[in-house]
């Protein structure tokens, strides 16, 4: 699963707020149509190439509208997935499953499009020593479900919010008043609070590079829209000391470039932001 904070109540609670959102006080169409006791099979098709996400988050969907629903599996997530393949069929309760219908569909489309978008980027990379990183460019809401996707496609959660990783970037070196300045800011708070957590810094320039270099401090030394022959430069300049990561712009197009500077981490927002949802139905079977 995900991994972060996420746990089974969490995602409980997700569907259970989704279901509310949806269904209110009644499926009145399913509820006017079908009989309560009647059962239906469906099966989950494919209408798009790409890499499928989001089938263990069906399957406790649909748990929880019916616990008596069986599922059977023709692909696991993270598979790839062709046009007219069918990626599982489900027994269920045929109220339930017309409820849970929406819900399934929604958040395996989205999560499929992120996954595919993923992997795209993973294969572009794989044979370099760079890990693709995702960004907190999601959903309001739904990042779990976006970087559960990001990591079933392949590539490499970030950090999941403010809280769990110092990112100190143009804004807070701006409205601190440089970048020294923000840096130790931080230190003089972790003593005050007794805390500890990583520290990323944005470099936006070779100027603001060498006054990280000369200060310290810090985990990680993020080059922000750099291009690919002054990236090689501060790659270089920075050597062992501390980690190096790229960011900004960053497309399918120009990630294998960038990539090759020797950079150890490159973030994409493109991951989440710009996926297409991967066109998935649910059919009745008849």
């Amino acid at each position: 699963m995900t991994g972060g904070l996420i746990n089974e109540d969490y995602i409980n609670n997700f569907i259970d707020k989704a279901l509310e959102e949806d269904v209110q006080d009644g499926d009145h169409t399913s509820l006017a149509c079908i009989p309560a006791a009647a059962r239906t099979k469906a099966k989950l098709l494919v209408k798009d190439d790409g890499v499928i996400a989001g089938i263990e988050l069906a399957q406790r969907i649909f748990k929880r509208v019916d616990p008596t629903s069986t599922i059977s599996l023709f692909k696991k997530d993270g598979e790839a997935v062709r046009y007219g393949e069918i990626a599982f069929e489900v027994e269920c309760n045929s109220q339930a499953l017309l409820k849970a219908e929406r819900l399934v569909l929604n958040t395996m489309q989205r999560m499929s499009g992120i996954a595919t978008m993923s992997n795209r980027f993973k294969f572009e990379v794989e044979d370099l020593p760079v890990i693709v990183l995702d960004t907190r460019k999601t959903t309001p809401l739904l990042r779990f479900l976006e970087k559960w996707a990001v990591k079933v496609g392949g590539c490499t959660n970030y950090r999941y919010g403010l809280y769990d990783r110092i990112m100190i970037k143009d804004n807070h070196i701006d409205a601190c008043g440089g970048i020294q300045e923000a840096i130790k800011a931080v230190h003089i708070y972790f003593k005050e609070k007794d805390m500890k957590l990583p520290i990323t810094v944005e470099v936006r320039n070779l100027v603001e590079l060498h006054k990280v270099l000369e200060i310290g401090m810090v985990d990680r030394i993020m080059l922000d829209n750099f291009e690919v022959p002054l990236l090689e430069e501060a790659v270089a300049t920075i050597g062992d000391r501390f980690e190096t990561e790229a960011s900004g712009g960053v497309n399918i197009y120009t990630v294998r470039e960038i990539a090759k500077s020797g950079v150890q981490y490159v973030s994409v927002g493109a991951l989440t932001h710009s996926a297409t949802s991967l066109d998935l139905s649910l059919k009745v079977i008849k």
